[in-house]
């Protein structure tokens, strides 16, 4: 049996523990560590159907904001 392991899963699931983390103050350094894991996992996401699905989906929220917003 083989076992294989998402890296975009992998990513999402550190991302969920270490955001998830509530009350408890972060050093510079972590608070970097944690943007680094997010960039990473927008970057292997981003050419997938669910990234890109992801990405038509806010950018019509984005359009629907704006326009509500004009005269």
């Amino acid at each position: 049996m083989i076992l294989t392991l998402n890296v975009a899963v992998l990513l999402a699931v550190i991302i969920y523990f270490r955001i998830g983390r509530k009350g408890q103050f972060q050093s510079k350094a972590n608070q970097w560590m944690t943007v680094s894991i997010v960039l990473v996992f927008g970057v292997l996401i981003a050419p997938t159907d669910v990234g890109q699905e992801i990405v038509r989906v806010l950018g019509d929220i984005v359009n629907n904001i704006s326009a509500s917003g004009s005269p």
